[in-house]
């Protein structure tokens, strides 16, 4: 039987120094089992990290995104890629978080550093599939990252 996880500082200390030192600027802390049917997790982000505007397709695939420490930014977009809404996500804010319906293309950007978010959607694990990254921003790794995410970070200045 799996022991009581719990959403304390110290989770989010140690978050936040692993996500500090991965170079993607994020680090996850699964409160799930892989083949559990709601996956649950915390997630260090730091404001290095590049989180690109995608959707989950499947039916069953509907997000809560909530911050539990600093800020992060929310940028919605319809199918082609224009701006339809954006909310400063903050942990004590007047908006804490998200529920995504299927089909939602959304970007995050981090706003402060050793941000924590919890999300909660179902399981298994899928990786994004064809379809499902936005094509009119570059993915992680490739060339233009740093101009998209500074033009996703200035949606919050």
């Amino acid at each position: 039987m799996r022991q009581p996880g719990f959403l304390d500082q110290s989770l989010f200390a140690g978050l936040a120094q692993n996500a500090s030192e991965s170079p993607r600027g994020r680090y996850h802390h699964n409160f799930h089992e892989m083949h559990e049917p709601c996956h649950r997790l915390a997630v260090g982000l730091q404001p290095s990290t590049y989180i690109p505007p995608h959707r989950h397709l499947s039916d069953d695939k509907a997000e809560v995104l909530i911050v539990l420490k600093g800020c992060l930014g929310l940028l919605i977009f319809d199918d082609q890629g224009a701006l339809l809404d954006k909310r400063l996500l903050q942990a004590g804010g007047d908006c804490l978080g998200a529920d995504l319906a299927p089909g939602t293309y959304h970007g995050l950007v981090v706003l402060e550093q050793d941000s924590v978010l919890f999300e909660g959607k179902a399981g298994p694990y899928r990786p994004l599939a064809e379809g499902e990254h936005a094509h009119w921003a570059p993915r992680e790794g490739e060339p233009g990252v740093a101009e998209y995410q500074a033009w996703m970070r200035a949606q919050f200045d």
